[in-house]
Order: structure tokens, then sequence, then C-alpha cells
């Protein structure tokens, strides 16, 4: 087994960190987060058409690179540590995998070659008012009406749902779980941003009145695609948690050697020294825990649902660490709206909740493996 990235993702690894450096430097973050759209349009479209990130992981026959997860898991790796605020996640990951284990070919062929172009931006609408990332508490409401479907019923917490051309819609039908995919302006859909924590990460909730609706494969056998998406969703947030990480533990070893105190940089004292050790052993873990569950998806391995909990939890209380402690190493400035340090505090906090909190992947590996 080769334990390394080859020279083409280190090469792809470069030039995704060259283009964010670019593209996603602090002020253009900040200027951003402050608009509802939450991106840039024009930077967008250069990402599918220079570097064609947005067709990355996705198959050939659909319009895309056909590369696999690994080369996905560098990607989000960058775009972590840059807080590129883009629709990347929801459209690239969660919808683009959500059509690719929907079994419906027809929807796949249909969709996947817009999402990768860029000129589609698709998102998975799941969790409703409760935040449950748990299939068990879909109510959403699908039925039957005359030749097609309808939806009743609400979703929150939609990565970026305001902005998003196509919704896929986890729904309960009489028969079970549904997906369903309907346009941004669908009749009887109403989308409102929500105001959280993390502006860098724009939200969505969206309510259905009769909104017509067609379904992916068929009615009540979305579940077991559904908890695959979700499970690659938890490697790939793993992978970007770590990028951050990353970013908050360089910040720290770099301030701490030019900050002085009492006439010398305060990383000579033993305090900081001890902190500045524990976040390089615990992002490398983290870093070790994400590039293996990355791997296993690349394999499409028997383990991935016990690693991508594994990973999901660990990079969770890792990037949080990682981010409270940047804070703590800066001292007074790190508390302030101009040090970009609370950007990523808030970032960390969002993803330690998305797709689960680290208990909730705990209870699930542990019952996974029998405890």
């Amino acid at each position: 087994m080769d334990f390394a990235f080859s020279e083409e993702q280190e090469e792809l690894r470069r030039a995704v960190r060259r283009f964010l450096a670019d593209k996603s430097p602090e002020p253009e973050v900040r200027r951003l987060m402050a608009t509802t759209e939450g991106y840039d349009p024009a930077v967008w479209e250069q990402m599918a058409a220079q570097l064609g990130l947005q067709s990355l992981a996705i198959p050939e026959e659909y319009g895309g690179a056909g590369f696999g997860f690994v080369e996905l898991v560098v990607v989000l790796e960058e775009m972590g540590s840059a807080l590129l605020c883009a629709p990347f996640f929801s459209s690239a990951v969660l919808a683009a995998h959500a059509l690719t284990t929907s079994g419906d070919e027809k929807a796949k062929v249909r969709w996947l070659p817009g999402i990768a172009s860029g000129e589609t931006i698709a998102t998975l609408a799941l969790t409703e008012d409760s935040g449950s990332w748990d299939l068990d508490a879909v109510q959403l409401d699908a039925r039957r009406d005359g030749g097609g479907w309808v939806l009743d019923g609400h979703k929150s917490f939609v990565l970026d749902g305001h902005v998003a051309t196509l919704l896929l819609v986890v729904g309960r039908t009489a028969e079970g779980l549904g997906l369903f995919a309907l346009e941004g302006d669908a009749p009887g859909l109403v989308r409102t941003p929500l105001l959280t924590m993390d502006q860098t990460r724009k939200q969505a909730r969206l309510e259905f009145s009769r909104t017509p609706a067609e379904l992916l494969g068929r009615a009540g056998e979305a579940g077991p695609g559904i908890a695959k998406t979700l499970q690659l969703a938890a490697v790939a947030l793993a992978a970007e948690q770590v990028g951050g990480a990353q970013h908050c533990l360089d910040s720290s070893v770099e301030y701490a050697k030019t900050r002085i105190q009492f006439g010398r940089p305060i990383g000579s004292f033993q305090a900081v020294k001890h902190k500045c050790a524990d976040l390089l052993l615990e992002v490398e873990s983290a870093r070790s825990a994400a590039y293996y569950a990355g791997w296993a998806a690349a394999e499409d391995n028997d383990e991935l649902p016990l690693v991508a909990s594994l990973a999901k939890s660990y990079c969770s209380e890792t990037y949080f660490h990682a981010a409270a402690e940047n804070i703590q190493i800066h001292g007074g400035i790190g508390f302030t709206w101009e040090h970009d340090a609370h950007l990523y505090f808030k970032r960390a906090k969002s993803s330690e909740l998305l797709f689960g909190d680290p208990t909730y992947h705990r209870e699930l590996l542990a019952q996974r493996i029998g405890i």
C-alpha cells in the first residue's frame, strides 16, 4: 500500500493553494461573509473553468473529471485552511454524492453534468428544526398528487439552500423515505437565509406548501443511499476540518515565535510550548484519521461507516480545540473582531455540529461495532 500522495495529487494541492491564496484571502472572506449570497459568482466560475474543482469527483460518464475521493480530500483540506466562501461542499460533495448513490440513472445523467460544470448549484435538504441528522427524524410529508408528488413541511440548516438552483429534498412517503428533486424557484417554496454564528458557511430554512417535486429512484428506498451520502460527507468535512486546524496551529506557532514578552518570544515559555506541542500531536492524529477515512471512501471499503464516524468525531474536537487554543495563545488580540482567529473558531463550532456532533458519531460507532 502507498501511504503517500502521488506527485499529481501534490500538484493539485499546490494549484488549489495558489488559487485560494489569490481568491480567498482574509479580506475577501470578510467581504463575502457579509453578503446574503455568501460567494463570488466569478470565482465560482473560475473554479470550474480553470481548475475543474466542481467536476473532480464526478464520474466521466456524467461530465466529471473522474478522479476519486482522495483528490477530493486534498482539495477540501486546502479549502478548510483558506475558509473558502463558496457552495462547493453543498454542491460538489453533498448533492453530487446524493445523486450518485440514488440509483436513478436518469437523474444522474440529467443533473450531474451541470454540477460538474458549475452551472448548477445544488444542495441536499435533510435536517428540520430539530437539527437531527438521524433519518428517523425526517417528518417532511411527501405524497402523490395526480401523476406526480408534492411536498409539505420544512427543512432547516440547509447549506446554501437560499442560492441553490437544484434542491434534493429528503421526505417521508407512505412507503418510507424518498429523495426528491426540485428547482430553486419551484411554486410553493419559500427560502429564508438563516442568521448563524458562522457567517462563512451560509444556511437557509426552506418551507414547502404543496410544492411539486420529482421522485428519484423508488419511494421508500432512499434510506441506504442517503446514509452513505452522509458517511461520505462526514469524511469530506473531516478533511476540511484538518485544513482549518492546521491553519490554527500554524498561526499559533508563528505568533509564539514573534510575540515578545518580558524580553523574549512567548514561544520560549514552557506553558506555550506545551500548548503548541499538544496541538501538533492532535492535528497530525486528526490528519491520519481523515486520510484513512478518505482512502476507505475512495475504495468503497466496508470500513467506511466506522471510520467516517471515527474521523468526524476526532477531527471535530481537534479543530475546535486548535481554534480555541489559537485565541488563547494570541492573548488579547485573539479576541478582537479584526483578527481572523474568531472566524476559524466559529467555523470549527459549526463544523462540529454539522452531520452530527462527536457524541452522536461515537454513539453510531458504538452501535456499528456492537458495543
